[in-house]
């Protein structure tokens, strides 16, 4: 501001004639000078203390031992479109809370310190939610809608029971992994949405009821443990058009609670829904069939739904729709993680920054 009266000062002076003498454009310009130095240095200290005060590294511990006692507290601690990996350590203990990762909380870690005892744990349910026809989707107890997320020896829970459709998890986002986790839930535990998401799966347990695995992005499974929970069908995929792959599993295991005998591979949510078993073992409830058409619609003439040396009591190749597929072996090569994940980046989930 003081410069600016300067500036204005000199302006008078000229106008009626009167030059600034040249100690009176001395002092001027010394202030103007100082003036600008002492603002960027302080911008400058501002700026380093900034990078200095980001944290990259919390932890959670419900007895107050950590930085925060919930996770969702040291997600919105957290830096928005860090450079680096934020990793949020999470001690055991079983956390009542629905926990959101936004778009601006992109390379985020959650590491529980033991799967089955580091537990997120909600029940909201549709008839809960009660927001209408898309209640489902406001039900997730972990909702990922920021890029690059890693979630690793964590139990995802919605504790809500058979009660209609309640996520446990809901993914948002591109190139999200997940290591040796368990989701439990009943219908709709997972949903995968996002036309060109890529999501990475392996070692996880993942169980339910009907269609619960669902929804339209890229999905691969590998050395997953699927349990099913009732006669009914394990993915509802909705797979964009043109789209080559759609969800994959490979070298999974396929179980069922006792009682259980009718159950099938997949149906189609909507008409290009794209999914492949790859050396997977499958117990004899899996329906001969393998496949079903949702309602009897022309749905079996668009989707694409495969298989590759499926093993076990619940494997009758022979038996499966005439609308599905046994792939070849040079077929199933094409399965590979760089060409699934192909696309932006080309994703590579092994290459781990985490």
């Amino acid at each position: 501001m003081k410069s600016n009266r300067f500036f204005k000062y000199f302006q008078k002076k000229s106008s009626k004639g009167n030059v600034p003498s040249p100690l009176e454009r001395g002092w001027g310009e010394a202030f103007f000078t100082g003036f600008l130095f002492c603002c960027c240095t302080g911008l400058f200290s501002f700026t380093a203390k900034q990078k200095r005060d980001v944290k990259y590294t919390y932890v959670v511990a419900k007895d107050g031992s950590g930085d925060f006692t919930s996770i969702q507290s040291a997600i919105e601690a957290s830096k928005s479109f860090p450079y680096k990996r934020i990793t949020i350590f999470i001690k055991n203990g079983v956390y009542h809370e629905k926990v959101f990762i936004p778009s601006w909380n992109t390379k985020i870690s959650l590491i529980g310190e033991s799967k089955d005892s580091t537990i997120i744990s909600y029940d909201d349910y549709f008839k809960k939610i009660n927001k209408g026809p898309n209640s489902t989707f406001y039900t997730a107890t972990l909702l990922v809608q920021g890029n690059d997320f890693h979630a690793e020896n964590l139990t995802i829970e919605n504790s809500a029971g058979p009660v209609g459709q309640a996520l446990a998890l809901s993914v948002e986002a591109d190139r999200c992994s997940f290591s040796n986790c368990n989701f439990l839930g009943n219908q709709d535990t997972i949903y995968l949405s996002g036309e060109h998401n890529r999501q990475y799966f392996s070692n996880c347990y993942i169980e339910g009821t009907a269609d619960f695995i669902f929804g339209e992005a890229t999905a691969l499974f590998e050395k997953c443990v699927i349990k099913c929970k009732a006669d009914s069908y394990i993915t509802a995929a909705s797979t964009p058009e043109g789209f080559a792959y759609g969800f994959v599993f490979k070298n999974c295991t396929l179980e069922a609670t006792p009682g259980i005998k009718d159950v099938y591979l997949g149906r189609p949510w909507r008409k290009y829904a794209n999914v492949v078993f790859i050396n997977c073992k499958m117990g004899d409830f899996i329906n001969p069939k393998g496949w079903s058409n949702w309602q009897k619609t022309d749905n079996y003439k668009t989707v694409f739904y495969a298989e590759r040396n499926s093993t076990g009591a619940g494997a009758k190749l022979n038996e499966r729709v005439s609308w599905s597929h046994q792939l070849t072996e040079d077929q199933a090569e094409k399965y590979s993680i760089k060409n699934i994940f192909s696309g932006l980046k080309n994703w590579n989930p092994l290459k781990k920054d985490y």
